[in-house]
């Protein structure tokens, strides 16, 4: 497997995992969202820059489309970064994407971080705070408290664009999911086998580690590392970067 970028020696190993296999068919574009360019640079770049930049992460593996392998690479070698940086075929889903870079990740890594390649607004703090949560507790991922009161529903078969409400949630007991998730190594790989072996899917990594029963602690993260989904967040991302550079 080829390296790009070299680490210090004597490091404890925190691998992370930036799945950036997606379609992004909700962004509307037929270029993949992590793919789309933010000030002339690719978001899933950006992302890796605010992970890179972490001087606690030794590894970084990327998970991308088959077609997208050879030229993601090319694009990290000008980057320059100082950890070593994987690219490997991605699959399907985020979870077959996240499980094939897994496979890279070496037994004697102590923590694994697993962060979205469409968040490119996380802070060296926040990375830190996860490591530092995972090292504790074993699991641990950044969230935000929900804003807006949460209804649970079932979805009405016609029209499509309307709900039943089947309850109202208390907004202290829910949080929004971020990224990055820390877990420990051996944790992770036992969470992941298990889902393959009893065909079970999760839409993050925590609720794969929550259903073999291991608590998963949250870590404050905050509203400005957004995930970059649909038109809208492009505009505010924009304005998110023209902030940065004014403040540089």
């Amino acid at each position: 497997m080829q390296r790009l970028g070299g680490i210090a020696p004597n490091m404890s190993r925190i691998a992370a995992i930036l799945p950036a296999a997606g379609l992004g068919t909700r962004m509307g574009a037929e270029t993949p969202k992590q793919f789309l360019e933010l000030d002339g640079t690719p978001i899933v770049i950006l992302s890796l820059r605010r992970i890179a930049a972490c001087p606690q992460v030794t590894d970084i593996i990327v998970a991308t489309r088959a077609d997208e392998v050879a030229r993601l690479k090319e694009r990290i070698t000008r980057e320059k970064f100082k950890q070593p940086v994987r690219v490997v075929k991605g699959g399907d889903s985020r979870q077959d994407s996240v499980a094939a870079a897994l496979r890279e990740v070496a037994n004697d890594t102590e923590i694994v971080l697993v962060h979205d390649a469409v968040r490119p607004f996380v802070t060296e703090e926040q990375i830190a705070r996860v490591i530092e949560e995972a090292r504790r507790c074993e699991a641990a991922i950044l969230g935000i408290p929900a804003m807006d009161t949460v209804k649970e529903v079932k979805r009405a078969s016609l029209p499509e664009d309307v709900a039943l409400i089947m309850g109202t949630m208390p907004r202290e007991r829910v949080v929004l999911a971020q990224t990055p998730q820390g877990f420990s190594t051996k944790l992770l790989k036992e969470a992941f086998a298990r889902a393959e072996a009893d065909g079970v899917s999760a839409s993050d990594e925590a609720g794969l580690v929550e259903r073999i029963g291991h608590d998963v602690h949250v870590v404050l993260g905050s509203e400005r590392n957004m995930k970059i989904t649909k038109p809208a967040d492009m505009e505010l991302a924009r304005f998110y970067l023209e902030r940065e550079r004014q403040k540089a």
